[in-house]
């Protein structure tokens, strides 16, 4: 990539520069004509002109064939991406606001992480992703809360301080002493293990009827057995938010298939679970433009995301922005990381 770099002079990476600019501002072909009024270059139109044809013999620029203009290309993009652009730094404002509304979150994982898709979404503007393994601490208490007739609130509490929440169905008639009694009788069955450690055991236990418990107990007890373990429970946690933002920008009907491709993918979830492979071991954000993005690739769109780590600095999930090539990376950059940062915070 910095070979490319040396292959421009001055007036080459000038031009180059202020059109993928342009475009990421625009997302329009750019001509030379709005290039020549872009900065103070001292080239007419037809000079700038044979520098965008230099650009485009070298894989760096491309001309659609509904317009005279140029647009870059993934390797275009990719060139201005690490060796041209200026990354923004999020202002105070911005930074506050991310740490209040993750923070308000508590400590409920779900409920972080679903304040963090809703804050990356409108704050680029773009679809807001985050993913997250199944969590298999071990527990440190289990606790039923009588809610309503016939619902009930399961608080796990993990022994990393992690958070669920859950709302169940319980047998109407059950009393908040019931759920009592199957609080207790969980907790000391679970406490440093995880659910699939203890779930033989407490069920064979209740098989056997060894446990003084109750009809109405021993099910509340089954159902948070339940909760915890097999089922949908067993996948990543994923959450996607601001779909219809990718919706405003639209210009032309390859956009919309594109944009179609994209949707489909992530209603599908297909291999999502290749974000944490994405951002394997190291810390800070990667970028994947194009089809470098092997989960999205055929959409057409960039991927930025961060990995963000527990109390003991291990990747615990990923978290980022989708949306088009020409999304406003400057911007959407430090956005990522900043809120990777305050997401591993709270999890600390």
């Amino acid at each position: 990539m910095s070979g490319q770099i040396q292959q421009l002079n001055d007036r080459s990476r000038q031009i180059f520069q202020d059109l993928v600019e342009t475009y990421l501002a625009t997302g329009d072909p750019v001509g030379s004509r709005t290039l020549s009024r872009a900065r103070s270059v001292g080239l007419s139109p037809a000079s700038i002109r044979n520098i965008m044809a230099d650009l485009e013999d070298i894989g760096l620029l491309y001309s659609p064939h509904t317009s005279a203009g140029r647009l870059p290309t993934e390797a275009g993009l990719r060139l201005f991406v690490d060796g041209m652009l200026e990354i923004g730094d999020l202002g105070d404002t911005e930074r506050q606001a991310i740490e209040a509304r993750c923070t308000a979150a508590g400590r409920d994982l779900d409920e972080v992480l679903n304040e963090a898709t809703h804050l990356l979404s409108g704050l680029s503007q773009c679809a807001g992703l985050v993913m997250a393994p199944r969590i298999e601490a071990a527990l440190k208490h289990i606790e039923f809360i009588y809610l309503s007739p016939g619902k009930a609130l399961v608080v796990v509490v993990h022994q990393d301080n992690t958070v669920e929440n859950r709302v169940i169905d319980v047998p109407a008639g059950m009393t908040p002493s019931t759920l009592t009694q199957a609080s207790n009788y969980l907790s000391s069955r679970v406490a440093g293990r995880t659910i699939r450690e203890a779930r033989d055991d407490i069920q064979k236990e209740l098989a056997e009827r060894r446990a003084q418990l109750d009809e109405l107990t021993a099910h509340v007890v089954e159902a948070g057995i339940a909760i915890k373990s097999g089922g949908s429970g067993d996948e990543a946690t994923f959450i996607v938010r601001g779909h219809a933002n990718l919706l405003s920008n639209i210009r032309a009907l390859e956009d919309l298939e594109r944009l179609r491709q994209l949707f489909e993918d992530l209603e599908k979830k297909r291999d999502l679970s290749q974000l944490l492979d994405l951002v394997g071991d190291a810390e800070g954000v990667r970028i994947f433009i194009g089809s470098e993005n092997q989960l999205f690739g055929l959409s057409g769109s960039s991927l930025i995301i961060s990995p963000y780590m527990n109390s003991q600095q291990k990747v615990v999930g990923v978290l980022g922005v989708v949306g088009p090539t020409r999304i406003n990376y400057a911007r959407i950059i430090p956005m990522v990381d900043y809120t990777a940062r305050v997401v591993g915070k709270i999890l600390e």
